[in-house]
């Protein structure tokens, strides 16, 4: 653990989650097959237009740039949007992305998360209220994060995206703390780090990921494995 600036009285931990307390490239993979099968198996999807998907994302977005800040209504929209380019009428059109988007929703909460963050959780759980702050839709009350944070706030559903401030100031509002107060952790310099810091949060950048970014800002603290926030209890 570095530290590369004083802390002053936390009194929140703010977690992202995706790949912050899990590795969430394999369940994207799969949540995006589980999609796949499904427009493939039961849909007139096309089989040799491998750019039709990424079309029909960017014409979602093209159409409502609000979408980018919500990434679960830009995928329904996509689907819906995809279906209506295979023939489909307003009613099916509407069926198959309703279906295909939970398909791609159930397999994106087959998580678990490792006994020893769960365990890392609890005891920091004794000395801090714990939040999640995440930019991705994924539903902890759907795994073995149910139950453990006080306030789940997502993109799209509670505000801007990070590095946006609006979900760092929803959380000082709703919990009645200054943002100096809360100490966020996160994998990505651009969103979490950028984040918090100009939200005037203080910021744990968890540097585990082999990733370039365009943020030069400094973290508050820095560590290279989750299990380093144990001190944090001390």
């Amino acid at each position: 653990m570095r530290f590369n600036k004083a802390i002053g009285d936390i009194k929140v931990l703010s977690f992202d989650l995706d790949d912050t307390l899990y590795d969430n490239h394999p369940i994207i993979r799969l949540a995006l097959q589980a999609q796949h099968d499904y427009l493939q198996q039961h849909t007139r999807w096309p089989q040799q237009d491998t750019q039709f998907w990424t079309k029909c994302r960017n014409k979602a977005v093209q159409e409502s740039p609000e979408l980018a800040h919500d990434v679960t209504a830009w995928r329904q929209q996509a689907l819906y949007l995809a279906m209506q380019a295979c023939g489909y009428e307003l009613e099916q059109a509407r069926f198959h992305a309703q279906q295909a988007y939970q398909a791609f929703a159930q397999a994106r909460s087959q998580i678990t998360v490792c006994t020893s963050v769960l365990e890392l959780l609890a005891d920091l759980q004794q000395h801090y209220t714990l939040i999640a702050i995440t930019n991705g839709n994924v539903d902890v009350d759907q795994f073995n994060l149910a139950g453990v944070f006080s306030l789940v706030l997502q993109a799209g559903k509670h505000g801007r995206p990070k590095p946006f401030s609006d979900l760092f100031d929803t959380a000082a509002q709703q919990l009645k703390v200054h943002h100096n107060n809360i100490l966020h952790i996160g994998d990505s310099l651009d969103t979490d780090v950028r984040g918090a810091n100009e939200a005037h949060c203080h910021s744990v950048w968890l540097n585990n990921q082999d990733s370039r970014y365009h943020y030069q800002g400094l973290p508050d603290i820095e560590i290279n494995n989750i299990n380093q926030l144990q001190l944090l209890c001390r």
